[in-house]
């Protein structure tokens, strides 16, 4: 396990300083993804995901590591729904950082303490603020703790930059 982390750090150092995007490379709107809910499948999108998310052949990927609630200054609420923003705050500013724009996030994972059922109003309402009808592909895997014991919500980001 620590030698993937290794590797996948490695690639994202490598793609951030020998090549860092911009956003022209990354495309005022970015590729186009196709966004597959089949109508043979539960619709998922009032749950604020999609099925499944088809990349472009040839596009370039990036891999955003979980970002969790804290604040510029590492601050972190007790609030679950103050960290789900924040977190989704701070995914904004690492597409930002990639030239990358919300509808090019072809796949979320979202890791929550203690899931239960109250809590996907708040996913769902923080996920569709920022990427509106183009859904990613998510998933919402329950743990029983993250990194730091007061986290409550991580949000990582597989990203189609061309």
């Amino acid at each position: 396990m620590q030698r993937a982390f290794n590797y996948l750090l490695l690639g994202g150092l490598i793609v951030m300083t020998a090549n860092p995007p911009t956003p022209a490379q990354a495309g005022e709107s970015g590729p186009e993804l196709i966004i597959v809910n089949p109508k043979t499948l539960y619709d998922p999108t009032p749950n604020g995901y999609s099925t499944a998310v088809i990349v472009p052949a040839g596009a370039r990927m990036a891999y955003i590591s979980g970002q969790g609630g804290q604040d510029a200054t590492g601050g972190l609420s007790p609030d679950f729904a103050v960290q789900v923003k924040q977190a989704y705050a701070n995914l904004g500013a690492a597409l930002d950082a990639l030239g990358a724009k919300p509808d090019q996030v072809a796949k979320l994972t979202v890791f929550v303490v203690d899931h239960d059922m109250s809590k996907l109003d708040v996913l769902t309402r923080n996920v569709t603020q920022m990427f509106g009808d183009k859904l990613p592909a998510q998933t919402l895997v329950p743990v029983p703790k993250l990194a730091i014991d007061p986290m409550l919500f991580e949000v990582e980001a597989v990203v189609v930059l061309q």
